[in-house]
């Protein structure tokens, strides 16, 4: 992938300095993706043990489950994003979004049955599916060009924040409340609702040239042949990654497997997304001065690292190592992987260009998570993870065979 490398001085700001010049909205859609996270995390840190306990799941169930909820959040990433094109409005489509994961909450500690959880973990993703590709394109709107990684970074960063405070809050809550999980469920439903409240009070649409003269003509066939093969090359990048990462649920259960107490078993999360938030801003600064083919390597190789980790584990100790190592994989991909579709994707496409990119990776999520749940239950947890550190290596291999065209002059290889 390549990008002209900016003139403007800001691009050359140090990581610290950096944050201070981005604009207020991406500070309020940090803190929104927090607030929701610290509902989502709280929630999802106890829910695969919830199944598995107490509503009696098995693996595959579960893993097809997680794999659905999050296809059917891709799939209708593709829709929001292209009518977030088509209207030139974001901010009501992530409103909506998140208005919908906010009013799930409250299903999962009233469920009696595996039905119950797999409606509203379907409703809650599609909620997810609403706002995301409204939300990352809205980011793009809202950053300067030369800030954008620094941008998508710190949302990663604030989001990070939250989804270990929901671990941390569920940990502590399983203590108090002596491990009742339904109880604990119900202290998710506050933090959704207020981060509902702060997105529309505090998040403000910036007027785009690109919709100046309203809904144009979008979302027609032709829009595909807009999007430029370097786009199509990340889209295929990004999917690649997702088959090596499955669902984060298999995390939760291989600490419990490996004989963490379940009252303890969020703190699994707590390790995985304290490491994201501490280095997805400074990562997310880093991609824009350097190569994103450098960095999504290092992502790989730290992945590879995990599911070795988490494949060998005896005990509790290594399963948070291989958790801390997840985390940082993830703090070194995802939001470089975004700045790569918002850099690659035309303006007026770039809604749709994100619901094509997180629709792919959906399809390679449910694919990745199935196969995890059937090789758990055929041949035990450690060929979960040699399988994801398999698929992690095979994309290693592709990145470093791959040797794209030298550019005109003024413009740097980033991959």
């Amino acid at each position: 992938m390549t990008s002209s490398q900016p003139s403007n001085p800001a691009s050359t700001a140090s990581s610290r300095g950096a944050y201070r010049k981005l604009p207020k909205g991406i500070w309020a859609l940090g803190f929104v993706s927090m607030f929701m996270d610290v509902s989502s995390e709280l929630v999802h840190s106890l829910l695969p043990v919830f199944m598995a306990s107490v509503l009696g799941a098995s693996m595959v169930t579960i893993g097809i489950i997680e794999g659905l909820a999050e296809s059917a959040a891709a799939i209708t990433k593709v829709f929001s994003g292209a009518i977030s094109d088509y209207f030139g409005k974001r901010k009501l489509l992530t409103v909506v979004g998140y208005a919908l994961g906010a009013m799930t909450k409250p299903v999962f500690p009233l469920a009696t049955t595996i039905g119950w959880v797999f409606g509203a973990r379907f409703v809650d993703r599609i909620g997810k599916g609403i706002r995301g590709a409204p939300r990352d394109a809205l980011v793009a709107d809202i950053a300067p060009p030369q800030l954008r990684g620094a941008a998508y970074g710190l949302r990663q960063s604030l989001d990070s924040v939250g989804a270990f405070v929901g671990p941390l809050l569920a940990v502590a809550f399983m203590i108090w409340l002596a491990n009742d999980i339904k109880a604990v469920l119900w202290a998710g439903v506050v933090p959704a609702f207020l981060a509902v409240f702060l997105l529309i009070v505090a998040v403000q649409e910036p007027e785009s040239p690109a919709h100046a003269a309203g809904p144009g003509n979008h979302l027609t066939p032709s829009d595909a042949r807009r999007l430029p093969l370097r786009y199509w090359l990340v889209v295929a990048l990004g999917a690649v990654f997702t088959l090596a990462r499955f669902s984060e649920a298999f995390l939760i259960l291989r600490a419990q497997d490996v004989g963490l107490a379940v009252g303890y078993v969020p703190a699994i999360m707590i390790v995985m997304n304290l490491v994201y938030s501490i280095f997805a801003y400074p990562a997310g600064a880093a991609a824009d001065r350097l190569s994103a083919r450098t960095l999504l390597l290092f992502g790989l190789g730290v992945l590879i690292a995990a599911d070795l980790v988490l494949a060998t584990a005896a005990s509790p100790w290594p399963a948070f190592l291989g958790a801390a190592l997840w985390g940082l994989h993830m703090a070194f991909t995802q939001g470089l992987l975004s700045k790569l579709v918002a850099d690659t994707a035309p303006a007026d496409l770039r809604g749709t260009a994100f619901g094509v990119f997180n629709l792919v990776s959906g399809g390679a999520l449910l694919l990745a998570s199935v196969i995890a749940g059937s090789l758990w239950s055929a041949f035990g947890a450690s060929a979960t993870f040699m399988a994801g550190a398999s698929f992690a290596a095979l994309a290693a291999t592709g990145l470093l065979c791959y040797r794209p065209k030298a550019r005109a002059a003024g413009h740097r290889t980033d991959m």
